[in-house]
């Protein structure tokens, strides 16, 4: 989407507010929450198409999770936003190499998952749900699927898991929130409004979902891996993982982006699950 397009649906949404800042700012939710991409085209699909193909339920929505078995370690992957668990295709070999158990998660509204609305409480839920099951000794997390894992982790007793990688991740909601009012040009009264939703629905003020302050809860093990040219998501947010992540490290690249998808963080990656 341009940034023509993008300012002038934010133009159209803030006039709105001065007739209804409630519509205006529940329209600009509806925007934020639905990914314009994400479901699998014929490329992707050839990737899982190997696995096994599982099926798990939350709160009424099929969540689908793809297996490729080994006998050893159990690790969970976890994507970001508006994609899928072909994402991982860089570092599937790699894993299945060392024999580990592999599952690799479709959030709601992503790949072959249901779902008409994103929000990374929700996608925490569905991956408790799903670790509940597998029991996984490791999980990796890209992006919102890293604050997703931290959110999950904070709010359940998962015993089983031992490590966490966060690729990318988001230290706090108040960043990414912010980011996307500024991207929109919102007015004040679509700002007030959005921050007002999320203490509604969720009973918390924004800056409450800190992954990074609830990092500092953990017992687990930490790999931090973060690019210091990520334009999606601030260096400096890895720096505050590191920070309150007592138990952690943080490998800083240069020029692999937002993605991280570069098969030279493969052996890091191995490195550090079988430490």
């Amino acid at each position: 989407m341009s940034n023509f397009i993008i300012k002038s649906i934010g133009g159209l949404l803030n006039t709105a507010s001065y007739f209804s800042a409630s519509y205006a700012s529940n329209k600009a939710l509806q925007l934020f929450a639905t990914p314009r991409k994400g479901r699998y085209d014929e490329a992707q699909t050839a990737i899982v198409a190997p696995a096994e193909k599982l099926t798990y339920t939350y709160d009424n929505l099929n969540i689908t999770v793809y297996n490729w078995k080994g006998s050893g370690k159990t690790v969970f992957l976890a994507h970001g936003w508006e994609s899928n668990a072909s994402r991982w295709s860089y570092l599937l070999d790699t894993l299945k190499e060392k024999d580990y158990n592999i599952y690799a998660i479709d959030a709601p509204v992503h790949g072959m998952s249901d779902g008409k609305e994103f929000n990374a409480l929700l996608y925490s839920e569905c991956i408790n749900s799903v670790a509940k099951i597998i029991q996984p000794e490791v999980i990796i997390g890209h992006s919102v699927g890293g604050m997703a894992t931290t959110f999950c982790l904070h709010n359940h007793d998962l015993p089983s898991v031992k490590k966490i990688a966060l690729l990318g991740a988001p230290a706090h909601f108040t960043g990414v929130f912010s980011r996307y009012k500024s991207m929109m040009g919102y007015n004040k009264r679509i700002s007030e409004g959005l921050d007002t939703i999320v203490v509604n629905r969720f009973g918390k003020t924004v800056d409450y979902f800190s992954a990074a302050n609830f990092t500092k809860e953990f017992n687990m093990q930490g790999l931090i891996i973060h690019d210091k040219n990520d334009k999606i998501i601030p260096y400096e947010d890895a720096l505050l993982y590191k920070e309150n992540f007592k138990n952690s490290e943080l490998i800083t690249t240069e020029g692999f982006g937002h993605g991280l998808k570069d098969q030279s963080l493969s052996p890091k990656i191995i490195e550090f699950i079988d430490s």
